[in-house]
């Protein structure tokens, strides 16, 4: 099996086109789409279904994907073995993460990533909503979240605390909210199809609150930018309000009784198996990165979720 053509049906699926697909590859889109056929008349079955403006994966296509990507995960890591110690990593990164986190976060750290990496190259998907990404052909995700079971591989890179944060008008107008009940008479802004907010008591049990939401958006950078202009209290992590904070133009809120439940940073990969360099190296500098200039929590081995 050539592992070009594999290749090339491994970077359409993540291009969703045989276009993208060739402009990656540095090849005619022609000799991608002969590629392609190539190999399906090799496998004796089609891979995907192809229209002018788009493509998507078969049934077939679905099960031989991640078989494609382990085949090009092995070309990788026995081209690695045999390069020099000091050759580092090369090849394109594709990395997802949300807008907030992507763009305050992340993209801040690739700038330096490229800059002590310069065989690597990185593509940056940006979005609010769980990207699949075995299907888009995604090296790493960075997730923010309770991990829930499946098949991918996770690495826990840091805590993210989260904390309530209102505008300082919006509290002299309306007062600070001291303990949990005192969010009955508050504007609370929440995300879209959740008006459930997760707190831990100080005696260390789990409270779930439903709040009052007169506004909701699918972005936690919305209700930031709501709660700035004073239209209630806000549900953000630390990092999200940390400028706002020092800036004096959001105050967080401290509860006697509990506070908002932390979640936590994860990288999120398809596979344990031969992971690439560029990956590995990534990871290992973006939780450095992460845990620089504060005091680590504990580091958590790769797992399943």
């Amino acid at each position: 099996m050539d592992l070009i053509d594999v290749a090339v049906f491994v970077e359409a699926v993540g291009a969703r086109s045989l276009a993208g697909s060739a402009r990656r590859l540095g090849i005619a889109p022609m000799a991608a789409s002969r590629r392609l056929a190539a190999l399906e008349t090799e496998l004796g079955t089609r891979l995907v279904h192809r229209t002018t403006r788009a493509l998507s994966l078969t049934p077939e296509g679905e099960a031989f994907l991640p078989h494609a990507q382990a085949m090009l995960e092995g070309e990788m890591a026995a081209r690695n073995a045999v390069r020099p110690s000091d050759a580092g990593a090369s090849g394109m990164l594709r990395i997802t993460a949300s807008i907030p986190f992507g763009l305050k976060v992340v993209a801040p750290f690739v700038a330096e990533f490229l800059a002590t990496n310069p065989e690597v190259q990185v593509d940056l998907l940006m979005a609010d909503g769980i990207i699949d990404i075995v299907g888009n052909g995604i090296d790493l995700a960075i997730r923010i979240a309770h991990l829930r079971d499946s098949s991918l591989i996770a690495r826990k890179l840091a805590a993210n605390p989260r904390g309530l944060y209102a505008s300082p008008g919006y509290l002299e107008s309306r007062g600070d909210p001291e303990v949990i009940d005192d969010l009955e008479n508050h504007e609370c802004l929440t995300i879209t199809g959740s008006q459930t907010w997760s707190f831990m008591a100080t005696d260390g049990k789990p409270i779930r609150r439903r709040v009052r939401s007169r506004f909701s958006a699918s972005s936690p950078e919305a209700l930031r930018e709501v709660s700035l202009r004073g239209a209630g209290i806000a549900l953000l992590s630390e990092w999200s309000a940390r400028a706002d904070i020092s800036a004096g133009r959001l105050v967080e809120i401290k509860l006697k009784d509990a506070a908002v439940e932390p979640l936590d940073i994860w990288a999120v990969h398809p596979t344990a198996r031969l992971v690439p360099a560029k990956t590995r190296l990534f990871i290992a500098a973006f939780e450095m990165h992460l845990r620089r200039g504060r005091p680590p929590s504990t580091c958590q081995p790769d797992r399943r979720l």
